[in-house]
């Protein structure tokens, strides 16, 4: 718990202030996971707190909340050239992906249980990043991962926006975002 209260605060989550007159705070739990491993034994314990969404209110707490996903055809077709030429593919799983993306409402939430700051309890957490829980959490990581690779020269695909492209010299890179996990293949282009 204190771990995901550690990356909440380095990735600036939320800030304390006295709600406003008229808000209703979304509440929050914290959510106990157990990692295994390949035996099926224990590893670690988990704890990852998230917001109560089914509290939020429509056109208050969040207006969009859709979040694309690629379509099977692009990743099928993307491995078929990736194993017919025997590329190498990656993949990688964002940690605490989703605390990246900002928020764009107003939004309060309660404290956490276990973590009420003392002397503050009459205070609420004032989201700047989502969380685990929100409504809109996968709009706003997936609008901040968009940002981020067309920044980097990433060109997104016209016909399906969780493809993005960049030619560089004689290779070319697609990655493909899948929720909060990014496959990445890299070819060498053939003159």
């Amino acid at each position: 718990m204190k771990s995901e209260m550690d990356s909440m605060g380095s990735n600036q989550v939320c800030t304390l202030v006295y709600p406003p007159k008229g808000t209703r705070p979304v509440g929050c739990k914290w959510v106990y996971k157990r990692k295994l491993g390949a035996d099926g034994e224990v590893m670690a314990f988990k704890a990852k707190l998230v917001a109560k969404g089914y509290t939020q209110r429509p056109r208050v707490d969040f207006e969009e909340t859709y979040s694309p996903v690629p379509m099977a055809e692009s990743i099928r077709i993307r491995l078929a050239i990736t194993a017919w030429y025997d590329y190498e593919i990656w993949q990688m799983d964002v940690k605490t992906a989703f605390l990246n993306g900002l928020v764009e409402e107003d939004i309060f939430m309660d404290q956490s249980k276990g973590f009420t700051a003392v002397g503050e309890e009459q205070k609420v957490y004032r989201l700047r990043r989502s969380i685990y829980g929100l409504k809109q959490t996968s709009r706003s990581w997936n609008t901040y991962f968009d940002e981020v690779k067309q920044g980097y020269d990433f060109i997104k695909n016209d016909n399906d926006p969780c493809i993005y492209k960049k030619i560089s010299g004689s290779s070319v890179a697609y990655l493909v975002l899948y929720v909060d996990v990014i496959y990445s293949l890299r070819m060498m282009l053939r003159c």
